[in-house]
C-alpha cells in the first residue's frame, strides 16, 4: 500500500475571513460547516474530494521559523490558469513572495506563483510545465523552499 494525502487541515485565527479566501479567490468548494461556538471549522473541496479543512483554533499567524507546515502546494492545470490566480489574488490584495510567475529552479519548466493567505501561511500555485521562460529566483535551489 502506498499512502497519499488525504486532506489538509490548516489552523486559522478568523474561519469567515479564511473561507472566504479559499472558497472566493482560490475556488474550492463548501462541503460542510461547524458554527458551534469555540468547535468552528470547514471543510472544503473540489467538487468531489475533501482537500482542505480549515479549523479556527490558532490565536497567532503562521510563524515559518516554527517546525511544522513549510508551504501548501496547489497545482493547476495550465500556466494560464495560474496566470488567471494570480489576478484574481492581486485583485484580492494578497501578499506575494515574488513577482509573478518564477520558475522552480534554474532551467526548470515547472514553475508558478507564491503568496500567502489571510494567516500568513505559505502558498504555492504550479503547474509542471510551462513556466521555462520564468525567472528563478533562487538559482539552483528550489524556489518553493526559500520563500
Amino acid at each position: 500500500m502506498t499512502l497519499r494525502t488525504g486532506h489538509i487541515g490548516l489552523n486559522v485565527t478568523d474561519l469567515d475571513r479564511s473561507l472566504a479566501f479559499y472558497r472566493d479567490v482560490l475556488g474550492f468548494t463548501p462541503l460542510a460547516e461547524g458554527k458551534e461556538e469555540g468547535r468552528r471549522y470547514a471543510f472544503l473541496g473540489d467538487g468531489e474530494n475533501l482537500v482542505l479543512t480549515l479549523w479556527q483554533q490558532a490565536e497567532q499567524s503562521y510563524a515559518s521559523q516554527r517546525a511544522g507546515l513549510h508551504h501548501l502546494a496547489l497545482e493547476a492545470d495550465t500556466i494560464e490558469k495560474v496566470r488567471e490566480y494570480e489576478e484574481a489574488l492581486r485583485a484580492y490584495g494578497v501578499d506575494f513572495a515574488h513577482e509573478g510567475v518564477v520558475a522552480h529552479r534554474e532551467g526548470a519548466a515547472s514553475g508558478g506563483i507564491f503568496f500567502h493567505d489571510p494567516d500568513g501561511t505559505r502558498l504555492e500555485i504550479s503547474v509542471p510545465s510551462g513556466a521555462e521562460e520564468a525567472p528563478a529566483p533562487s538559482g539552483t535551489a528550489p524556489t518553493c523552499g526559500f520563500f
